[in-house]
């Protein structure tokens, strides 16, 4: 009868002890942050009216400045577009994967010895996190293939439970709607009790300009074309402004991560132009680049180079309670392809086995602990086929290092007291230029030569043999 009662006694025990540690596990799943990632499209350093533009307006985005770090060494990995977002996907450096440029044509891609969509077996981002119990989405531009290419995978291939994009193929999302389909997945995320995921990859400022009269009528007093790129990042402020609000009505702000970031620097001259309508397959018309007025804050270079104006964005940091708020971190060298490992991290997720990320986590930084200097290297490859005196490029430690697709022409900063690049030092310091042109041939002597044909479209030309 005793032999009984304490084996009863001990399955009881042992019943609560299993009932508490699914009850602890099930509250710990539920305190995981949501993660909140918006990425812009063109959006340039100096295009906020909190890093002191004269007449661009946004205040939702300025909130997160208020509300939490201002970022100011934060790097993507390219000058332009597709192979920027394919870092923040994948934590590589996107010539690792062959991809150097933005995704377009078929024909287009074979010249430039691309392929013609990222790879979606890869480890990718928000599948590791949808594994991790995150419901995750993905709202905005695509561009890691193009709608130009109609058998390439569509984003849900990559990892996510709700999808609304354009510059991919099938349907395209009307670019407004990013903001209201993210706030869907966030509501619905709330009634599944799990934490979210989303990617808000909004098209502003990037071409066409796609404007509406009453955000034309905020700024009555400016030329056409400062109108008109003022008037399209008010209308993507205040649709960020309505997902921040969600996050306030749902009581989901002390717990979520937001970042507000660019996939590079500004595009065109930064001089207004002659306004012509420019039409898009997968936005629609809008005014073309007379309008592209994108300011860089001061950064050498813009979209297209990969100088400090065209990497060199902004990397606001908003997470009550664990990032510091009104403050601005001018130390930390923070890089794209540090996102993945840092979102594993605050997610309590772990990396798969096959993956090797050229980036690593951030979260002690992002937390308010400086890193003086950057101990794992930064490389850039631009496309060869649009060859300059700045294709190639390295942070390592303290120094940045650029020069030309046959390793000349170099130029060396010292970027822990000139971050913007404005004094080559590389006559000082010789012995340090010669030691960084050598891991830039290092590097490159790593990256493929071929890219692997399960990535070509249908429509690529054939190689003749």
């Amino acid at each position: 009868m005793k032999l009984k009662t304490c084996l009863s006694s001990a399955l009881l025990a042992f019943t609560c002890l299993a009932a508490n540690a699914d009850e602890s596990s099930a509250e710990a799943k539920k305190d995981r942050p949501n993660i909140l990632f918006i990425f812009s499209d063109d959006w340039g350093w100096g295009d906020l009216s909190c890093h002191g533009h004269p007449y661009i307006k946004t205040p939702n985005i300025d909130r997160l400045a208020k509300e939490g770090t201002d970022f100011y060494n934060f790097t993507v990995a390219s000058g332009v577009c597709s192979p920027s977002r394919a870092a923040v996907m994948t934590g590589v450096f996107p010539a690792r994967l062959g991809i150097t440029g933005h995704f377009a044509t078929p024909r287009s891609n074979a010249q430039r010895n691309m392929p013609d969509w990222v790879d979606p077996e890869l480890p990718m981002l928000p599948r590791i996190l949808q594994k991790a119990g995150y419901m995750t989405g993905h709202f905005g531009k695509w561009h890691l293939s193009n709608n130009m290419i109609p058998d390439s995978p569509r984003p849900e291939k990559y990892g996510y439970d709700m999808v609304g994009a354009f510059n991919c193929s099938g349907e395209q999302m009307p670019v407004h709607d990013d903001a209201k389909n993210a706030i869907a997945l966030i509501e619905k995320s709330v009634k599944a009790e799990k934490p979210f995921f989303i990617n808000l990859w909004v098209h502003e400022p990037h071409t066409p300009f796609h404007t509406l009269p009453e955000y034309r009528k905020r700024f009555p007093d400016l030329p056409d074309s400062d109108n008109i790129y003022a008037s399209v990042l008010s209308h993507a402020d205040d649709r960020i402004g309505e997902v921040l609000d969600t996050l306030d009505r749902l009581k989901l702000t002390d717990n979520t991560l937001v970042i507000f970031s660019s996939d590079n620097g500004p595009a065109g001259g930064g001089k207004a132009g002659k306004l012509e309508i420019k039409h898009d397959s997968a936005t629609g018309e809008g005014f073309g680049t007379g309008a592209s007025v994108g300011t860089t804050g001061g950064r050498k270079g813009r979209k297209g180079t990969i100088y400090q104006g065209g990497i060199g964005i902004p990397f606001l940091v908003r997470w009550p309670g664990h990032v510091a708020a009104g403050a601005t971190e001018k130390i930390s060298w923070i890089s794209a392809v540090d996102l993945l490992p840092t979102f594993c991290e605050i997610a309590g997720a772990p990396l798969p086995k096959d993956l090797k990320p050229d980036g690593v986590s951030q979260v002690t930084v992002l937390k308010g602990k400086p890193a003086t200097v950057r101990e794992k290297p930064l490389f850039w490859k631009k496309q060869t086929a649009r060859r300059s005196d700045a294709d190639l490029a390295i942070v390592d430690q303290k120094w940045k290092l650029l020069c030309g697709a046959n390793f000349k022409n170099v130029q060396l900063y010292d970027i822990s007291v000139d971050p913007l690049e404005k004094n080559d030092v590389k006559a000082k310091h010789p012995e340090v230029a010669a030691q960084l042109v050598k891991k830039i041939q290092d590097w490159t002597k790593t990256l493929p030569k071929e890219i692997d044909p399960k990535l070509f479209s249908d429509k690529r030309p054939k190689a003749k043999k």
